[in-house]
């Protein structure tokens, strides 16, 4: 068995995150994918099992990516906007800095895959915000209400800008847009009074 080279394994998740991002995941074989990363066929199945196997691989690294980037400087304990705070300017960052794995994650996230990668991570991210809920609910701080709520208030404005960024303009007809940090934190504000009691 040949060994594992770093660089080559690099370049087979870069590519089949870019496949899967531009044409999902019928637009992934191995054939394929092996043709673009300039590796033989045979290599890929040093690195993984089969399709499969390789999908929720790179769906458990670079859902992990982002999870450590949105808990970067953010503590559980801290109060409900500046933990807000911390965990919209970390997610904007790595989205704005990582165009297809956001991209790929979208594709992977309506799959069987995404459940799969999911069992593979655990809980950790789940606890770390779970518990920064429950803090700030019984602070005082944050009101109480279904997870799907409050995921849907709280985050769904910030990847929606994203999304427009991305575009470069909201809609058809309109000005072309640029997420800027200002427009950013303003959203954030009418968001934090949407959840504050």
């Amino acid at each position: 068995m040949r060994p594992k080279d770093e660089q080559k394994e690099r370049a087979i998740r870069q590519k089949a995150i870019e496949m899967i991002a531009e044409q999902g995941l019928d637009g992934l074989s191995m054939q394929k994918l092996a043709k673009s990363a300039g590796v033989s066929p045979a290599t890929l199945y040093i690195y993984y099992k089969d399709r499969d196997d390789l999908i929720v691989q790179v769906c458990v690294e670079e859902t992990l990516r982002m999870f450590r980037a949105t808990l970067e400087n953010f503590d559980p304990q801290m109060s409900f906007g500046d933990g807000l705070r911390i965990q919209w300017l970390n997610r904007a960052r790595f989205c704005m800095a990582n165009k297809w794995s956001v991209a790929f994650t979208e594709q992977i996230r309506h799959s069987p895959y995404h459940s799969r990668a999911m069992e593979l991570i655990g809980t950790e991210m789940s606890d770390v915000l779970g518990q920064f809920v429950r803090n700030n609910v019984v602070r005082g701080e944050l009101v109480r209400m279904p997870f799907e709520a409050y995921w849907s208030i709280a985050f769904s404005p910030l990847y929606q800008l994203i999304k427009f960024h991305f575009q470069g303009r909201s809609f058809p007809n309109h000005e072309p847009f640029v997420l800027t940090e200002e427009l950013l934190l303003q959203t954030m504000q009418l968001v934090l009074k949407a959840l504050t009691p």
